[in-house]
């Protein structure tokens, strides 16, 4: 590890940047970096002007895939490096288009539930399009979080660092129970394989976006679905119904 990436690693620390604020940061540096072959400390506004524009022109990349890369590297120049010389032109974000979000109709939203090609992808998508929560956060979902005598999962440090209950529907109750006799999970509701991360540790956001692709592909169902966690809850509720009932234990048969 350089001694520039530790200092990064540090300030996103004591900032208390979420893990995947982190990854991408640090990525986006690495990029930087290897572009131009040398450090970030020897290069400057110029070089910053030219990486932005390899990455719209060149690499083709969504303006707003684009402002994650110049917010990291606003983060290195004002925060890490602390460098004076470079102006606040030399930091623009990409001007990002207004778009309604892809929102799936509940008859997609089922066939894409019968489609999954296991269990574990069968209850992720239930629990994403039950209660709206990102990816992120359901990958770091524990055993513990799911309070069925409330009928609510509890979402730790969500988006914005915020705790925050979202309420769980009867029908996602007894898919949970169904999922946990299968599974038996013990920290995590959602663990790791032996041979990947390690089974005390949580699935990647990555196998979530992963099992809602391969579900969409399964299911015929052609539009471009992206981050599931933006899916309000009037439409899961179509399928899930209202969470009317309010009792209950996660491994009760």
């Amino acid at each position: 590890m350089t001694q520039l990436r530790q200092r990064v690693l540090d300030e996103l620390q004591r900032r208390n940047y979420s893990p995947a604020t982190t990854r991408g940061y640090i990525l986006a540096i690495k990029q930087f970096a290897e572009y131009f072959g040398k450090s970030p400390e020897k290069l400057g506004g110029d070089e910053i002007r030219r990486f932005e524009l390899y990455l719209l022109r060149e690499r083709k990349l969504a303006p707003g895939t684009v402002e994650g890369r110049m917010s990291a590297l606003r983060f290195l120049f004002r925060k890490v490096l602390k460098r004076r010389d470079i102006a606040y032109d030399d930091l623009i974000f990409p001007k990002i288009p207004r778009k309604l979000p892809v929102v799936l109709s509940p008859e997609e939203v089922s066939r894409m539930i019968e489609a999954a090609p296991s269990l574990l992808h069968r209850t992720i998508l239930m629990v994403l399009y039950a209660t709206g929560m990102r990816r992120t956060e359901l990958s770091l979902l524990k055993v513990a979080d799911v309070d069925s005598k409330r009928m609510v999962i509890r979402i730790q440090q969500g988006k914005g660092s915020r705790d925050r209950d979202v309420p769980m529907t009867p029908k996602l109750l007894e898919a949970l129970r169904v999922y946990f006799r299968w599974k038996r999970p013990k920290v995590y509701l959602f663990p790791s394989s032996a041979g990947q991360r390690g089974i005390d540790q949580p699935i990647s956001d990555e196998t979530v976006w992963y099992a809602c692709r391969q579900a969409a592909k399964r299911a015929g169902i052609k539009k471009a679905i992206g981050d599931f966690g933006i899916l309000n809850w009037p439409t899961s509720a179509v399928c899930f119904g209202p969470p009317s009932q309010r009792t209950g234990t996660l491994d009760r048969a």
